[in-house]
This record gives C-alpha cells, structure tokens and sequence, in this order.
C-alpha cells in the first residue's frame, strides 16, 4: 500500500511532520498558560487567607485587651473590699487588733520565757523551723 497523496502529492506522515513542532509548541504554550493561572489563583487564595488570619489576629488582640482591663477591674483593691465586705462580711479590725511587729534582728533566737513574755496573752506566733 503506498501512502494517501494529497492533490499536490504530500503524503499525511509528511503533514504530520510539519504540523508535529507547532502542535508541541501550541501545548507548550497552553502548559505554561495553565500554570500561570493556576500559580495566580494560588497567590490570591494564599492573600484571601492572609487577610482573614490578620482580621483574626486584630480580633484575638481586642479581645486580650478586654480580658486584660476585666483583670485589673476585677483586682482593685476597692472592688475587693466592697466584695469582702458585702458577699463575705468581713469588716476591718478594730485598731486594737492589729499587733505591728518589729523586724527580727540576725543572731540567736530568742526561745523559752524570754520569748513567751513579749507576746500578748491570747496572741499565738508562729515559730519557724530552723532553716541550718
């Protein structure tokens, strides 16, 4: 069998020779599209969630500083007096309940009578081991 001729005597394998380099270079050129595209849809995406995480950074941050400036509400001293002494009712002690004690000085402790009279009757101290 001898090969289709065209009206001006190619052959199909000859055509498909000369179509053979454009065809690859027409999907060289698709390839290299699709990727393009495909690379740039990746980087908007990859912006889309960029955006979010910052959006919920800033929200996290809010919400710290909020929870920060309850904390320090909620230590205040006046806030906690008013709790000690509405919801606990504790009261402040008499000025004759509270015993200011001097600093102890280095040396030898004081143990026995000695250390038993400068105590106030009804008023327990509490002793530390010996820390040698």
């Amino acid at each position: 069998m001898s090969p289709v001729n065209f009206r001006n005597g190619a052959s199909v394998g000859r055509v498909l020779l000369h179509l053979l380099p454009a065809v690859f270079l027409f999907a060289l050129f698709a390839a290299v599209g699709i990727l393009h595209v495909t690379s740039r849809v990746m980087v908007v995406d990859m912006g889309y969630r960029l955006s979010r995480e910052e959006s919920e950074g800033r929200t996290l941050t809010r919400e710290n500083d909020r929870l920060k400036l309850e904390l320090a509400t909620l230590r205040a001293p006046s806030r906690l007096e008013r709790v000690a002494r509405e919801q606990l009712g504790m009261a402040m002690p008499s000025g004759s309940a509270v015993v200011a004690l001097s600093p102890e000085l280095p040396g030898p402790r004081r143990t026995g009578a000695r250390a038993e009279a400068r105590t106030a009757p009804g008023l327990r101290v509490a002793e530390r081991g010996d820390a040698r």
